[in-house]
């Protein structure tokens, strides 16, 4: 056999190999999910390196926005630009929950009530267009008691998600609870690196320095990261044969 028509059978392999389906996973939440500027790092949402332990066929598309509740990512028209985006068979993992919490911040805050009402409502818009929803509890903040005991710092909100992921029979991942054991095993100190904990000076973007329990720094972000990867191989295997990589 010559060898352009043993270079033609070879292409012709390659053009007709079995290929997994191409899919998209939508992130939906706040900033301790979204992708971040350059103006704003080491800040990292768990979303950006989320985003990288998938096979070629899988495309993530984080629409987490800082500052976001449920009430103001719709009455922003981000939701809607997520509808209008999401195809038959997508993914949309939904995690809000720490500016629906705060009442001092009137222009994002939701009751739990309301909150409940709004994440039903983007479980049932995700279905109707035949994707499928998968729920989060919002990550714990760095928070320990005086013994060196992390606090649960969404207790209302996140019991909420739990309850409505059972009645809904979504697919729910207690981000909260998996956080806090993170936190609780590097301690009450030693989880300070993975937060945006910076003295004055040790950073161009923040060079008064910076005390932040909430957001991420890379390390915090890939670990929550892997965190709701290992969570997806528990329950969701369908989905999990899409992982290419993750170490927990």
């Amino acid at each position: 056999m010559s060898r352009p028509v043993i270079s033609i059978c070879i292409l012709l392999c390659f053009a007709f190999s079995v290929r997994p389906p191409r899919l998209r996973i939508f992130l939906a939440g706040d900033s301790t999910m979204s992708e971040k500027d350059r103006r704003a790092y080491p800040e990292t949402g768990w979303g950006m390196p989320f985003a990288h332990f998938w096979d070629e066929g899988v495309e993530v598309v984080n629409r987490a926005r800082n500052g976001r509740s449920t009430r103001t990512f719709l009455s922003e028209g981000l939701w809607a630009g997520l509808m209008a985006d999401m195809g038959v068979g997508d993914y949309v993992f939904i995690q809000f929950g720490h500016n629906d919490e705060s009442p001092e911040k009137a222009d994002r805050y939701t009751t739990v009530d309301e909150y409940v009402a709004n994440l039903r409502r983007f479980v049932g818009e995700v279905r109707a267009r035949k994707g499928v929803p998968v729920l989060l509890t919002p990550v714990g903040r760095r928070r320990f008691d005086s013994n060196g005991v992390v606090e649960e710092s969404h207790a209302r909100y996140s019991a909420a998600v739990r309850s409505l992921a059972e009645r809904e029979a979504v697919v729910l991942i207690d981000a909260d609870s998996l956080s806090r054991r993170l936190y609780q095993s590097f301690g009450a100190e030693g989880s300070r690196m993975l937060f945006l904990q910076l003295s004055p000076g040790e950073h161009p973007n923040y060079p008064s320095g910076k005390s932040d329990n909430t957001h991420f720094n890379e390390l915090g972000a890939r670990l929550v990261a892997q965190l709701v990867l290992a969570d997806i191989r528990r329950q969701m295997p369908e989905l999990a044969q899409r992982v290419v990589h993750s170490d927990r």
